[in-house]
């Protein structure tokens, strides 16, 4: 089994067994009998949302791309390209998203030390609307400000780093006169850094950012959509907090995908603070991650194999999982 398999495996099983946990805790009974009367229809539109915020993120890729001159990969193949990386959307902070930077080098040839720089431009610019978000959501319910405060100290603290070239530029210089692996290293982590002030510098944050804080306000309305399906009545401001806060915590928190830590802040506030019962939170909170989180894994299956199916090459033991 080559390293990318096992990686994948593990993680899946992983989510198996948040799941099954979550399942004997609130007793599979409740699930099943919330289960009853739900509007499956609030599903279908739920996985709607999801797809749809994909499409921004697309688009957010393109954008990138092009600010980096990246501009010789058909429309097609990239967005093949990208939705690739949601295959290993069941790691830590998401980063095996840069996975998408290896296809990209394996399919076209672009030094992924040039494009790997965009899957921070893009968690910063998730993190920031994510955290826009929570304030919105939290207008007259003070319990999601830490987690704001939270999310905008990690902002801060890579813009300012962004911002002071000085420490950065001095340690690759260090680097440079070093002999060994860290003086190969240091031109391409000077590559990836001349790419990273490009695709983040503050002038070209806002359009992504915009792009962002409406597709994952549509994954809160999934969430709405959901619990609405239920026949439980809360807010869609609430729900879009809930949402927002359990994926701030699952991105700042390094587990897989976020997976278990998500899954209890959802279900603990539809409990608490929306006061659903146990099993239609238990039940919504399972249905927005498959809506978003695992749905994104399908997708990526699909891309992954239309691309194998153009480059037979790709994804064989000496290219791609050795890149990520």
């Amino acid at each position: 089994m080559t390293p990318f398999l096992r990686r994948l495996l593990y993680g899946i099983l992983f989510g198996v067994l948040v799941y099954g946990a979550f399942v004997l805790y609130s007793g599979y009974g409740e699930i099943k009998d919330s289960l009853q009367d739900f509007r499956w229809l609030a599903f279908v539109g739920a996985l709607g949302l999801a797809s749809f915020n994909y499409l921004l993120r697309f688009l957010k890729w393109e954008y990138y791309l092009a600010q980096l001159r990246v501009s010789d990969v058909p429309k097609g193949e990239s967005l093949l390209v990208f939705l690739s990386g949601f295959v290993l959307t069941i790691t830590p902070g998401k980063v095996g998203e840069v996975f998408k930077s290896a296809v990209l080098f394996e399919t076209h040839k672009v030094p992924v030390m040039v494009t790997a720089p965009i899957v921070v431009a893009e968690r910063l610019t998730d993190v920031i609307a994510i955290v826009v978000l929570i304030v919105v959501g939290s207008i007259g319910f003070p319990d999601g400000l830490p987690w704001a405060a939270a999310g905008a100290a990690v902002v801060s603290t890579f813009l300012i780093i962004l911002l002071w070239q000085k420490p950065v530029l001095l340690g690759l210089r260090w680097m440079h006169r070093r002999p060994g692996w860290l003086g190969r290293l240091a031109p391409k982590l000077e590559q990836a850094w001349h790419s990273l002030r490009i695709v983040a510098r503050p002038s070209a944050l806002f359009l992504p950012t915009l792009v962002s804080t409406i597709g994952w306000g549509a994954e809160g309305l999934a969430l709405y959509l959901i619990v609405s399906g239920f026949g439980v009545a809360i807010s869609l401001p609430l729900c879009i907090f809930f949402y927002a806060t359990a994926t701030l915590a699952g991105a700042l928190v390094p587990v897989p995908g976020g997976l278990g830590v998500a899954e209890t802040i959802i279900r603990q506030q539809l409990v608490l603070v929306g006061h659903a019962p146990t099993g239609v939170a238990t039940a919504s909170m399972l249905m927005i991650r498959t809506a978003t989180l695992w749905w994104a894994v399908v997708v990526g299956f699909i891309a992954l194999s239309l691309l194998k199916r153009r480059y037979p090459s790709l994804l064989t033991n000496s290219t791609a999982p050795k890149s990520v």
